[in-house]
């Protein structure tokens, strides 16, 4: 593959604004206009494509807005060979140059080898480094070594709208003959070493709401007489997480999976530089001293943040008001083998003991809005040592074996409704920057990933 063709595309598809997160039919028009391009783009490979209607989406003001459609393609279909099926999302986070961008994140711009544009990393690179894998052959005129197929959707950033619905129903069909998937949606651990990942946390998203009514008061005809909605709120929202980030729901440790030293030693291996960590994170200090125990804390123990509180005053400025009713926002990261139904229940039953001891005449409700598992890979299937040899062909060391702390709940959906092997090849650096100002890929890190793929179907077939 010539990389000036790869970039070429690249730059096109960056320039595509498929913004899947601001319910707008200009983004809509968009997302539909870059599903189009890459079944096109399949196309001329000689993939068979089905684009598939996915219906549309209800939104809570009234609107109705068209879903994009999922891509299904296929390239191959040799009983003799394994069949590996790539996820990926060409849908995009919001990206506004007046919000911090050095550059129009809708034009590709390489600045010192990196290649900086909205979707670049997350995750239009990635899907184009795999076609380009798949179109190296192809050009050489080689037989593809392993059968292909594509599963391409358009709302991942927005929650992966309908797919769920989609993937039940093609499991018996377009599903059925795959033997593994392969995303590659995240991102290494390290600026230049790469990485597999076998893990994702969970997430339980919550909210607790406090009202004693409607309308807000005024604090010099109201302050000193109310059980005031943020007064007990602020007390919620302080009696879930200590000042270690030790979560003080009880019970919530209790499903944990025990630590062993056969995984104690998967955290020895991995190269992360803590000063190198910690100052491109711009922090003073991290709640924790040793590479082990931060990487335990991000990937294999529960995480609390709580993220916000809407109804209260926000602006610039003194406004003496008393809110009447706050919303406070929050989350738990969940890890194996902690289950979402029981979350919910412990933080619901702590959060009502905590209210009923300070007798407040307000209300409260909490919810949870959000709930995700965490997903756990087994890394000695066929196609983690198939990665494992291609990134030492093409790297020439070995990767660090990474779980992200984050969720890709496009994983364990496959994992629990397909029942395949499924690995994350991630391509991009750490500070890649996806979903921030200023996201980028590597020019490196694109050409190199390419060749992984390409190398990844060559060990594919001879493990297969």
């Amino acid at each position: 593959m010539d990389p000036k063709l790869g970039r070429m595309t690249l730059k096109e598809w960056v320039a595509i604004e498929s913004d899947s997160v601001q319910p707008v039919p200009r983004f809509r028009q968009e997302l539909f206009r870059m599903m189009a391009v890459a079944a096109d783009t399949l196309q001329r490979l000689g993939a068979r494509v089905t684009s598939v209607d996915m219906g549309s989406q209800q939104l809570p003001d009234g609107q109705s807005l068209p879903i994009p459609p999922v891509i299904l393609a296929e390239l191959g279909n040799d009983p003799t060979k394994g069949t590996v099926c790539f996820y990926g999302h060409l849908d995009v986070q919001p990206a506004d140059q007046g919000d911090g961008w050095l550059t129009d994140p809708y034009v590709l711009t390489e600045v010192d080898g990196k290649l900086y544009g909205r979707g670049a990393t997350d995750n239009k690179g990635p899907v184009l480094a795999w076609i380009n894998a798949v179109s190296a052959f192809r050009a050489l005129e080689q037989d593809l070594p392993v059968n292909i197929k594509f599963i391409i959707e358009g709302m991942e950033e927005a929650g992966s709208v309908a797919l769920e619905e989609l993937v039940e129903k093609e499991k018996n069909r377009f599903f059925s003959g795959v033997d593994y998937i392969v995303i590659s949606d995240n991102l290494w651990i390290s600026q230049r070493k790469p990485a597999i990942t076998y893990g994702t946390r969970g997430n339980s998203y919550f909210t607790v709401e406090v009202k004693c009514r409607d309308q807000d008061f005024h604090s010099g005809t109201f302050g000193g007489i109310l059980h005031e909605p943020m007064a007990d709120l602020v007390a919620l929202l302080g009696s879930l997480v200590d000042s270690s980030g030790h979560i003080l729901v009880p019970g919530i440790y209790d499903e944990v999976a025990l630590l062993t030293e056969e995984e104690i030693n998967t955290y020895k291996a991995i190269h992360l530089d803590l000063e190198e960590y910690r100052n491109s994170s711009r922090v003073e200090k991290f709640l924790f001293d040793t590479k082990e125990e931060i990487l335990m804390h991000l990937w294999r123990y529960p995480s609390l943040s709580i993220h916000g509180i809407e109804g209260a005053f926000d602006e610039p400025g003194a406004k003496t008001v008393i809110p009447g009713q706050v919303i406070g926002k929050f989350s738990i990261r969940l890890v194996p083998h902690m289950n979402v139904s029981v979350v919910e229940k412990q933080v619901t039953r702590h959060l009502e003991d905590v209210f009923s001891k300070r007798n407040s005449s307000n209300k409260m409700v909490v919810s949870m809005t959000l709930g995700l598992h965490p997903w756990i890979a087994n890394i000695n299937d066929t196609q983690y040592l198939a990665a494992k040899r291609a990134i030492r062909t093409v790297f020439g060391t070995e990767p660090d074996m990474i779980r992200d702390g984050s969720t890709i709940p496009i994983a364990k959906m496959f994992q629990e409704i397909v029942h395949k092997s499924l690995v994350l090849i991630p391509l991009g650096a750490v500070d890649d920057g996806e979903h921030s100002q200023n996201e980028k890929i590597n020019r490196w890190n694109y050409i190199e990933g390419t060749k992984l793929f390409a190398a990844f179907f060559l060990e594919m077939a001879q493990l297969h």
